[in-house]
């Protein structure tokens, strides 16, 4: 077989009447996510990120217990807050002062 053999087009395959349109169609909308996420976690009951896991005795159990360290609240569903990389520097600034 030849090398350099001739193949259809993807836009031609997918449906498209023109190579603009398929391009027009294919680039992605809205602002693209630069930098790393951060997640932290955060108390339910009165907002605190001062929140902390609590182990238990047991090796085979999860550690899914949360404790807040501010209100005490105790429970499973502590809530999660996603930072960008700015958002998340500005936080651990105002936490160290």
């Amino acid at each position: 077989m030849p090398k350099n053999k001739l193949s259809t087009p993807e836009w031609v395959l997918q449906g498209y009447d023109s190579p603009a349109e398929y391009e027009k169609s294919q680039k992605k909308s809205g602002k693209k996510k630069t930098g790393k996420t951060f997640k932290i976690r955060k108390c339910p009951k009165c907002g605190s990120f001062d929140v902390e896991i609590v182990l238990t005795g047991n090796e085979n159990k999860k550690a899914d217990r949360w404790k807040c360290r501010k209100c005490g609240w105790k429970g499973k569903d502590v809530g999660l807050k996603e930072m960008g990389e700015e958002e998340f520097v500005k936080y651990t600034e105002e936490k160290n002062k």
